[in-house]
């Protein structure tokens, strides 16, 4: 049985896993954050032209959130970011550069290479970066 949030963003899509040892069902409180991610995430993607958008994380326990490196203060722990890719719109890059030029809020917005990361911390800073190729993040969208 599937979830919906909004129209086109499910509970189980924005907390799914590929590491099915790990109990990653989000509390009460984090399904109400999701509820609020999912609405903005309708805004990215009536941005990106109504495309469909590719979810490979979003809500994240503490115990998933160490499996795959996530640091410590992660908004994914609260539910407030999606990494994603738009496959119909274009590279990471180009949806990086379609968010960073919108009138849409966020508090992070991350080039990562193969995917785009997006949080939506209450600070909501517009904070842009890249991923360094040899780790680490610099500011504004770098990589040509």
């Amino acid at each position: 049985m599937t979830t919906k949030l909004t129209a086109h963003f499910a509970l189980e899509e924005l907390a799914c896993t590929q590491h099915r040892e790990i109990d990653n069902r989000p509390p009460p409180d984090v399904v109400a954050t999701l509820r609020t991610t999912a609405a903005r995430m309708e805004d990215v993607r009536r941005l990106l032209g109504g495309r469909i958008i590719s979810v490979s994380s979003g809500y994240r326990c503490p115990e998933l959130n160490r499996a795959v490196g996530g640091a410590r203060t992660s908004a994914h722990l609260t539910g407030r970011a999606v990494d994603f890719n738009c496959y119909g719109f274009g590279s990471p890059r180009d949806v990086c550069r379609a968010l960073a030029n919108s009138p849409i809020g966020f508090d992070q917005l991350i080039e990562e290479g193969g995917w785009v990361h997006l949080s939506f911390d209450p600070r909501m800073r517009r904070r842009i970066l890249t991923k360094r190729e040899g780790g680490g993040y610099e500011l504004g969208l770098t990589r040509t």
